[in-house]
């Protein structure tokens, strides 16, 4: 009985058409993969209209909503099988950073090694390795704390599900300074002279630090008002934000529809330079904090003035135009009516990373007191509707006639202005 129920479980669900699940042999991209493969296949068939029945092939309004009622259906699934991806997808993360922490302390292990040969094994050498095993372990027992969130990486992962370019730049300045004063440390716990011991405190000056410590202070505080940038603009619907299935890597260096973002590029490059530059001198001198020159250390304050300014400048409220009766090649041009379709011009429909069928599908257009799901009208490779500029809907008939607003509200929730229509009987 029980092996029964099993197989009948697996034909739904996140089960159907192959197990979804993070354990089993198939896994989650399997499922994912084989989801959107399936919707891609149903696309493109109706959109060489195919595959429609015969009880709505005769009206076009009938066979569209169908189309879209079909498409939105298979759209939820393969949404569904990606959530369930991304969720496996962070759980194993943990193990991965993990190992990748390991395999970074090994890699200095062999560094100091082989750059020890002829000069010889130093105590400096040494309060290196043991900083990093220290720093190492704290990240470990971070990831095994936050597993279920992407391990260590669990604090650069924004509300959105994405990686966040601000915070990863303070982490890794932040983990960087924490293992460069561990290195002080380590070599003042082993020093046996007065004389070393006082030249390591005054390592530690704020004279020899300042640059490093404005940078890491700058790009802190832009970690903390980006975050607050983000929240009061999508709250006042001025920035509208889609979340994403689960955070990739490129998302340090693209916006959220996956283009690359000169902000977010500019300031990790920059950034990187500054952190090499600070490493290299650590290493040469291992005694004192990283002496970061200003003039480098007012290129990274540009570059994270740059990237907060570009925060404050993306985005945008959608906003209706115009709205026109939509009509064939050699029809006249008419009054709106009830049945039919309209036309809405303007911009902003489409969020940045709401370009999936399941997200396109949440578009509601407000006429009067009646909200019209915006239909999905498929074409090879995409959607001709919605789109950014235009979308395409009917007008009900539960629409009085008379002046009435008409309002969309896109998949992110941001509503867009009213625009009054003239609609007779």
């Amino acid at each position: 009985m029980a092996v029964q129920e099993a197989r009948d479980g697996a034909g739904t669900g996140a089960h159907a058409g192959g197990c979804a699940c993070g354990d089993c042999p198939h896994g989650a991209r399997t499922g994912h993969r084989r989801a959107v493969a399936e919707f891609l296949l149903k696309r493109d068939e109706f959109a060489a209209g195919q595959g429609l029945p015969a009880a709505v092939a005769h009206s076009a309004s009938a066979s569209r909503q169908w189309v879209s009622e079909e498409l939105t259906q298979s759209a939820g699934l393969v949404a569904e099988r990606g959530r369930a991806e991304g969720e496996a997808w962070l759980a194993r993360l943990w193990r991965r950073t993990a190992f990748a922490v390991g395999a970074a302390v090994v890699v200095l292990l062999l560094v100091q090694a082989l750059t020890a040969i002829g000069a010889g094994w130093t105590a400096a050498r040494t309060a290196g390795l043991l900083a990093a095993v220290v720093v190492g372990g704290a990240l470990t027992a971070a990831s095994w704390f936050h597993r279920a969130r992407g391990g260590a990486l669990a604090p650069v992962i924004g509300e959105d599900n994405r990686l966040s370019t601000s915070r990863a730049v303070a982490a890794v300045w932040v983990l960087f300074v924490a293992y460069a004063v561990l290195v002080l440390a380590g070599r003042l716990a082993v020093a046996s002279g007065h004389a070393e011991r006082d030249a390591l405190i005054d390592g530690l000056g704020l004279a020899r630090g300042a640059g490093v410590a404005t940078v890491l202070a700058v790009v802190c505080g832009i970690a903390v008002l980006v975050r607050r940038v983000v929240a009061l603009r999508v709250l006042g619907q001025r920035l509208q934000k889609v979340r994403a299935y689960r955070p990739r890597a490129a998302d340090l260096l693209t916006d959220d529809a996956g283009r690359g973002s000169f902000a977010d590029i500019q300031y990790v490059v920059i950034s990187a330079v500054a952190l090499v530059f600070a490493a290299v001198r650590l290493a040469r001198r291992p005694d004192r904090l990283p002496d970061l020159p200003w003039g480098l250390a007012v290129l990274a304050l540009v570059s994270a003035a740059t990237y907060l300014a570009g925060k404050y400048a993306e985005g945008g409220r959608p906003v209706i135009l115009s709205v026109v009766r939509t009509r064939e090649a050699g029809d006249l041009d008419a009054p709106i009516r009830t049945g039919d379709d309209i036309e809405i011009r303007g911009a902003g429909f489409v969020p940045p990373g709401a370009q999936d069928a399941d997200r396109l599908s949440r578009m509601v257009v407000r006429i009067g007191a009646v909200n019209v799901h915006v239909p999905l009208v498929p074409v090879a490779g995409g959607f001709s509707n919605p789109a950014d500029s235009v979308l395409t809907v009917p007008v009900p008939a539960d629409v009085e006639p008379g002046r009435v607003d008409v309002q969309v509200v896109t998949a992110a929730g941001v509503e867009t202005n009213r625009y009054a229509i003239d609609v007779t009987e």
